[in-house]
């Protein structure tokens, strides 16, 4: 059966990413899609890239859990790049995430100050009731 092209993608990512940080014990790997599609030959399949990157076949193979990715809203683009959390073959994570509890409240207020409309949004109101009625600016 002939490999297609998010196969390739994905046996990339696992062989120049998830392999070696697992060998040096690493918690997380970031892999960046442009730097993806250019190292399998791929012109113009970005959103083929990005969606192997995210895909629960390329998770479950290789005990990941997506955490993030960042990049423009539509998520397709050269510059998206994925954060993984590496998990033990029992779907646990790494020893050094569990030594480090702290890294476990990652990203915690992302959905808090999503409910009160962004970060900036937050502030920005704030900074409005900082001082109170009748008081000098």
């Amino acid at each position: 059966m002939e490999q297609t092209h998010a196969d390739r993608v994905r046996e990339h990512a696992r062989r120049e990413y998830v392999e070696p940080a697992r060998r040096r014990q690493e918690s997380t790997i970031r892999i960046v899609a442009g730097e993806v599609q250019k190292a399998v030959r791929l012109s113009n399949r970005v959103s083929l890239v990005c969606q192997a990157l995210k895909s629960h076949k390329f998770l479950d193979e290789n005990h990941l859990i997506l955490e993030k990715w960042d990049g423009p809203p539509s998520g397709m683009s050269t510059t998206v790049t994925f954060t993984y959390r590496l998990l033990d073959k029992a779907g646990k994570t790494s020893r050094q995430a569990a030594e480090w509890p702290f890294l476990r409240l990652r990203g915690i207020g992302k959905d808090v100050f999503q409910s009160l409309g962004g970060g900036e949004a937050f502030i920005r109101k704030e900074r409005e009731q900082f001082y109170g009625p009748g008081e000098d600016r």
